[in-house]
């Protein structure tokens, strides 16, 4: 299998900015195109105070800072040129589903889709929703949130509707969870959410290599048992060095490729070219990762 998708980071919130404009994003999403990839997800239309178009329904709750590009066009324009398919992803607030105000997420949420339909809803890319609120584990409160967004999704533009959650693993956590538990209440999250969340790409960098097998098997069979699509989000980036975030060590990705592919999901996507995969990377290690990908995938 090869890499087919990617998140789009917009906003730099916790890798550093790459300073592009219209000329070197359409310059990346050729390079995107050259390697087979077809869809692209804004990972957020904004978090905290930084925004991706200038919103009028997220400036009724927020102070943003200023707005010199409208991303949402950029993308799609970008995505239109290159036959992809583009999914909007929603607002991140960083504060009111973290402390147990779902509610304030979820009605800020609501406007913010209702706006996007109207001024964007018609663009020939549009063709999916990415449901930002990372789960993990099971919370009644966020997976409400959750829940009651792609619904309200459903009813402003019935398209697809993704979502990337993540293991609460070893990688990240000092108390992980175990293959168990996460099988127990991924059983519970998912039937919550059936027939609301159309695809599921688990991150794959939070547990260690060797549990990842297991882990992503379970999490193929729930997904199955619910009736929703398996994708698996490939992190090109490293969790296991001092410094995050750099680019991974190449073999460190494909070995997770070739679990994601073992196990049967239907495609994989990454977070994410531009910083880590990409010859335009502001890392120069990135563009030897690809190098290496296009050798061992015949590109």
């Amino acid at each position: 299998m090869k890499i087919t998708g990617t998140f789009l980071d917009e906003i730099s919130h916790d890798i550093p900015s790459s300073n592009w404009g219209r000329k070197e994003w359409a310059k990346d999403f050729d390079e995107m195109k050259a390697i087979g990839i077809d869809t692209v997800i804004l990972i957020r239309a904004g978090y905290k105070n930084k925004l991706t178009f200038d919103s009028e329904s997220l400036k009724k709750y927020i102070q943003p800072y200023p707005v010199y590009i409208d991303l949402v066009d950029l993308f799609l324009e970008q995505a239109e040129r290159c036959g992809m398919n583009f999914y909007f992803g929603l607002y991140d607030s960083g504060e009111y589903w973290h402390k147990g105000d779902y509610k304030k997420e979820l009605e800020i949420n609501k406007e913010l889709a209702k706006e996007v339909a109207e001024k964007y809803g018609e663009r020939k890319a549009f063709k999916g929703w990415y449901a930002s609120h990372e789960l993990s584990v099971h919370d009644e409160d966020q997976l409400s949130l959750v829940g009651e967004l792609c619904e309200e999704l459903k009813s402003i533009k019935n398209i697809p509707i993704l979502i990337s959650p993540y293991v609460k693993g070893r990688m990240q956590f000092e108390d992980p969870i175990t293959l168990e538990e996460h099988e127990a209440q991924w059983d519970q999250i998912f039937s919550a959410l059936s027939g609301k969340v159309d695809i599921v790409a688990f991150q794959d960098g939070q547990v260690d290599f060797f549990e990842l097998e297991d882990f992503s098997r379970v999490n193929k069979k729930l997904a199955d048992q619910h009736g929703i699509e398996s994708w698996a989000n490939v992190e090109s980036f490293e969790r296991g060095m001092p410094i995050n975030f750099l680019p991974i060590d190449w073999r460190n990705l494909k070995m997770k490729m070739d679990v994601a592919q073992k196990v049967g999901v239907s495609k994989l996507i990454t977070f994410e070219f531009s910083h880590f995969m990409s010859p335009n990377s502001i890392y120069p290690s990135a563009h030897f990762l690809l190098d290496r990908y296009r050798e061992f995938t015949k590109l």
